[in-house]
């Protein structure tokens, strides 16, 4: 059962995947990571760093002790507890990506000519994507309380919070009034 909540982790990879897989078929570039600024870039030995850390706690793997050694023992209702907010966080990100439509990118698409969506999950949250992935490794976190997962929480945190304040710029730029109208509807997070 203490495996679930890191078997829950490609489900979501594989949702983006098939995503952008269907958009491509329909002529639509979806994943434009990194096209705008480079630096993105950055977040992917991070990343990598993260879920080697979390596989190195849960299977005993060579790690430095200190980032594998648990803030409090698992058990089973805080492991029901990660499994839920993971679940939760995976249909709020499938319901998303279902609202998106063909709007659907992982970057910034300076050249879409896609409307503003402001219907479906963005009516609760103006980023219910990046909410679901904060939601999602909270869960993580829950599951596998550790230096590991606190520090990469709280840097995908402070990274997601980067995106949005950069998407938002060019929201506003490309929608104009419209965006500005959205966001006194919609709160930023929730």
């Amino acid at each position: 059962m203490e495996y679930v909540p890191i078997l829950e982790l490609p489900l979501l990879i594989i949702m983006v995947l098939i995503r952008a897989a269907i958009l491509r078929r329909q002529g639509v570039k979806a994943l434009v990571f990194g096209a705008t600024d480079k630096t993105d870039f950055v977040i992917i030995p991070i990343v990598f760093t993260f879920f080697y850390a979390i596989t190195a706690a849960i299977f005993d793997l060579p790690f430095p002790q200190i980032f594998k050694n648990s803030f409090w023992n698992f058990n089973f209702l805080l492991i029901s507890v990660a499994i839920i907010i993971c679940s939760v966080a995976l249909l709020c990100f499938a319901a998303t990506l279902k609202t998106f439509g063909k709007s659907f990118r992982v970057g910034i698409d300076e050249n879409t000519k896609d409307e503003l969506i402001t219907n479906g999950t963005f009516a609760i949250s103006r980023n219910p994507i990046y909410l679901a992935f904060i939601t999602f490794f909270a869960g993580i976190f829950v599951a596998y309380p550790n230096i590991s997962t606190l520090a990469f929480l709280l840097l995908l945190t402070a990274t997601v919070h980067r995106q949005i304040l950069r998407e938002e710029k060019f929201l506003k730029n490309h929608y104009g009034a419209q965006y500005e109208e959205y966001c006194k509807k919609v709160r930023r997070y929730i």
